[in-house]
């Protein structure tokens, strides 16, 4: 007896508890030294251990190589998850809010992937701005089952596969022999990761087949378990579900406003199938009257419910192309809860009155049962009211005087938010067109209009009046909050704008405030794509959260999300907040105050795997339509600047693609942040956004989600790879000796740079939503991707360069760095230094009485005499000798270019233009041939009109016309 009261006295201490101890103890601690000084008793020992486990588990303590636990927190340790980019490093997410984000090197990552939960030791020093960490333990797989690409077969029932995800560098040995169906090479599977066979490689278990990857729906579901997106619905969700009725019952109606008799209509997508706001409007003497109905969820979603607790998990729905992931079953998304037309549904309404100019006067909130009388298309209202298409109207006749008061009061509406300071980002979204069999033909803009304002305003101003409400009855609801901008990003975006014409529209002091009038200034203007995206990427990201912090980007002081609670768990909220208030019955407990915050930041992160992985939904689909059009060209802008390529927008096709620099063999590039440029150091040749490009699509790589593209058309360069028209004066000697120059110890003239091709620095575009942190293409440390200090064919050769030559380069990239000071609305750049293949240099023409360079030891060949009947012409600098007449051999004289071999027709000098305009290009692109006796004069933009033909398809030029030279020639 006295025994048993003994071990009924033993406690075991909770996680809290221990975690306590620890902190206390101020040293890593083993289980004999923690049983003692908890007092336990040695049947305890594994229970104990448990315990610990569980800590271990939660990140909070770690075990050591000695066999002691030590707390994280004093080890110098942090709790996290790890991000890794598709260059390769990667950031682990602290637990722990207020803390940095911890940089880690691909070197330091250990056996650690993508997206699990990690501890990290910190490091001294700092990367940027972040501290660096050594990830030390893998506490908890991010993914339970990984998307992989099958490489190859190995034996009769496994497959050697690498993850599909190109951010996890990591290969399986998959056993398939629980799977039915077979699998080919490329095919994608879904495998459940085992135990590491070596470095790199992990034993799997093949779960499925998806299929072939080159299917749409195949990449859905790939990214849906990419990003743990949840599909099937709990048995226990579905049999709530069924349980309600079909049309609402008449207990369900009573105690509600009946306004079936008003003309309600929704307006959405043509492909939407959830609608879950109708809108009406009268007129009242000078003003408006708007009535929002808004799907009533909350009276069928109670509190707690096992439906309640699927929505909260997921937290919105998830749109892809070709399919959806609801948050609530479909029996309420698309029947009980979505306001069908000719049905009655249930709705919660927000009435407002509207003076005459727009500002909002009192405001009402109800229950109520409606009746949509129409299902219109944003399309539909453009057509009717804004185009006046007769048609249209014929067939809206009905409503078509609901539909002109709608847009009078919605321009008024617009105009009073605009005034206020409201910003308004134009930027094109992508559209996937499908055919009827599921394949992509094409990807286009989504086109914008006044038909879409219409309900963007009504829903604005609908989310402004319940939160006003709310705030001043002091309920506990969700706020849509949006942070002013990122301060360093705004006086970034500043100091570039202040070299534009926009700099008269610019405050003394760089300010929040008068970033709205600087997109008013912009609109229209040719500085307005890269005023638009420059501004987007100073936005902070908007977020839910229980604290009254206003709205910046829609300048609102009091805002919530109201009108979508069929997709969005946070409105339901706040309708269950304004039910609350209104005394109307909930069904349930509201969260408290803790409980809300952690709510909160459930509904951002899971906000945040929805917008990531539409992004990676559309890349796919982007980059498996490009894959078939690999050698077309095609035109754009320069929508994103990193310091080891640029990205380019399409306009055939709403798609981008990367320019690296290791493709840019004319000059070296250096980057200027603060410009958001890039310069060559020796041509001044510079590359900013919004600027113009003509580009190539070079090669398309499925698995990397890499699109790399090589400048094409008046904008190429050597790189691209198209051959140089052979110059017809070159035998084998001359060339010879062009190839000796390159171990001369200098650069190696062009071409000689060593290219790696694609490398691992280009990151997923950080996307067009409002407040993205995540800048575009982080810099690669690896060193992949960026340019070689020493081209490839010089390594050998090159040596220490001396003072002088270093001083050299250093005048050199100040004045290149010069050159774009005038500005970016320069109709023409600075004068440029002399091209690379028209500077004077030891045997390619310099001063008078220079002799043609030879080979060492190799002695000059005499003129051959020969016909030159199909000679070409090319453009020639003042003082170079005459065109030769038809029918005689040309004499060679002394200082002219060394490439010209005596008694060989002139060589062509392909000519590149150095504007950087689309006017320029065009140019460039009509005349492009000189009429016979006459040398193509190139203009004083130095984009030239002429472009040299193949050799022997000119006509022969009459003597005594010398080509016309320009300042600027050769600068492409």
């Amino acid at each position: 007896m006295t025994k048993k009261k003994r071990e009924e006295s033993y406690v075991l201490p909770d996680a809290n508890d221990l975690a306590t101890l620890f902190r206390e103890a101020h040293r890593p601690l083993k289980i004999d030294a923690l049983m003692r000084m908890l007092g336990l008793h040695r049947r305890m020992k594994k229970e104990l251990e448990d315990r610990l486990d569980d800590l271990v588990r939660q990140g909070r303590i770690i075990r050591l190589r000695g066999g002691a636990w030590g707390l994280v927190e004093q080890l110098r340790l942090v709790t996290g998850t790890l991000s890794i980019q598709r260059s390769g490093m990667g950031f682990v997410l602290p637990e722990e809010k207020g803390r940095d984000d911890i940089y880690v090197h691909p070197y330091q990552m250990g056996d650690a992937w993508h997206g699990d939960k990690v501890v990290v030791a910190l490091l001294p020093g700092r990367h940027g701005k972040n501290p660096e960490g050594r990830i030390v333990r893998v506490v908890e797989r991010g993914r339970k089952e990984i998307p992989a690409r099958v490489v190859r077969r190995m034996g009769r029932h496994s497959l050697l596969c690498r993850a599909a995800d190109p951010r996890m560098a990591v290969s399986f040995v998959v056993d398939m022999s629980a799977v039915e169906e077979k699998a080919e090479k490329g095919d994608l599977v879904v495998a459940a990761p085992g135990d590491k066979v070596e470095d790199g490689l992990w034993a799997a278990t093949g779960l499925a087949v998806l299929g072939a990857d080159d299917n749409v729906l195949v990449q859905e579901r790939l990214v849906k378990i990419n990003h743990d997106v949840p599909t099937d619905f709990p048995p226990e969700v579905l049999e709530e579900a069924r349980d309600l009725p079909a049309v609402p019952s008449r207990d369900d109606m009573e105690g509600r406003i009946d306004l079936r008799h008003l003309e309600f209509v929704t307006i959405d997508g043509a492909k939407a199938r959830d609608f879950d706001d109708a809108v009406y409007v009268e007129e009242q003497g000078t003003g408006y009257r708007l009535w929002v109905a808004i799907a009533d969820v909350a009276h069928y979603v109670r509190p707690g419910s096992a439906m309640d607790r699927e929505a909260q998990a997921r937290s919105n729905s998830y749109y892809f192309p070709q399919s959806v992931e609801p948050m609530l079953p479909e029996a309420l998304s698309n029947g009980l809860c979505s306001l069908n037309p000719r049905v009655p549904r249930l709705a919660m309404v927000a009435e407002t009155f509207f003076y005459a100019d727009g500002t909002p006067g009192r405001s009402k909130f109800y229950a109520a049962i409606i009746e949509s009388k129409a299902r219109l298309t944003y399309g539909q209202v453009n057509r009717a009211i804004i185009e006046k298409d007769e048609k249209e109207r014929r067939l809206l006749t009905p409503v078509l005087p609901l539909l002109e008061r709608a847009e009078a009061l919605a321009r008024l509406l617009n105009a009073k938010r605009s005034e206020r300071g409201s910003l308004d980002f134009d930027l094109p979204e992508p559209e996937v067109i499908f055919n009827i069999y599921g394949e992509t033909v094409d990807i286009g803009r989504k086109v914008r209009h006044f038909g879409h304002q219409i309900i963007e305003e009504f829903m604005i101003a609908a989310n402004e009046a319940v939160a006003r409400f709310l705030t001043e009855k002091n309920a506990r609801f969700l706020y849509r909050v949006h942070p002013e901008p990122d301060t360093e990003k705004l006086e970034g975006l500043f100091k570039v704008l202040a070299r534009t014409s926009l700099a008269q529209h610019l405050p003394g002091k760089p300010s929040a405030k008068a970033l709205q009038g600087v997109l008013q200034a912009a609109k229209g203007s040719d500085q307005e794509f890269v005023v638009n995206r420059m501004a987007l990427r100073t936005m902070m990201q908007a977020r839910y959260a229980p604290d009254h912090e206003g709205h910046f980007g829609l300048a609102s002081e009091c805002y919530c999300h109201f009108t979508s609670p069929i997709r969005r768990y946070a409105d339901l909220i706040v309708h269950r907040a304004l039910r609350r208030t209104l005394g109307l019955p909930v069904n349930g407990p509201l969260p408290g105050e803790r409980a809300l915050l952690t709510i909160a930041d459930t509904l951002n992160v899971n906000e945040r795997v929805a917008m990531e992985a539409e992004r990676e939904i559309l890349k796919r689909i982007t980059v498996l339509f490009l894959s078939e059009r690999v050698g077309e060209e095609f035109t754009g802008v320069i929508s994103g600047i990193i310091d080891f390529g640029f990205f380019v927008e399409f306009n055939e096709v709403m798609a981008e693609g990367m320019v690296r620099l290791s493709s840019l063999d004319d000059d070296y590039y250096g980057y200027l942040p603060e410009r958001q440029e890039l310069v060559g150091e020796r041509t001044g040749r510079s590359f900013r956004l919004g600027q113009a490009v003509t580009v190539r699509l070079a090669e398309v790589n499925v698995a990397r989600l890499e699109v790399n593209l090589v400048l094409a058309g008046p904008d190429a360069v050597a790189s691209t790879g198209a051959k140089k028209p052979r110059p017809a004066g070159r035998d084998r000697a001359s060339r010879d000796w062009n190839a000796g120059r390159a171990g001369s110890g200098g650069r190696g003239g062009r071409g000689a740079r060593g290219g790696r091709g694609p490398g691992r620095g280009e990151e997923p575009r950080a996307g067009r939503e409002s407040g993205d942190d995540a800048g575009r293409g982080t810099r690669d440390d690896a060193g992949r991707g960026t340019r070689d200090a020493i081209g490839r064919g010089d390594r050998a050769a090159a040596t220490v360069p001396s003072a002088a030559a270093h001083a050299d380069r250093t005048s050199r990239k100040a004045k290149a760095r010069s050159t774009t000071d005038a500005g970016w609305d320069d109709p023409m750049p600075t004068e440029l230094p002399e091209p690379f293949e028209n500077a004077p240099r030891k045997g390619r023409g310099g001063k008078a009485g220079a002799k043609p360079a030879t080979r060492k030891g190799a002695a000059p060949k005499p003129a051959a005499s020969k016909p030159s009947a199909k000679k070409t012409s090319a453009p020639k600098k003042a003082g170079e000798e005459k065109a030769a007449t038809p029918g005689k051999s040309p004499k060679a004289k002394e200082g002219k270019t060394g490439n010209a071999t005596p008694g060989k027709g002139k060589v062509p000098t392909k000519e590149k233009s150095s504007g950087q305009t689309a006017k320029f290009d065009t140019i460039a692109k009509s005349d492009t041939t000189a009429k016979p006796g006459k040398a193509a004069a190139a203009d004083k933009s130095g984009a030239a009109k002429a472009a040299p033909k193949k050799t022997g398809d000119a006509k022969p030029a009459k003597p005594g016309k010398a080509g016309k030279a320009t300042e600027n020639d050769g600068n492409a």
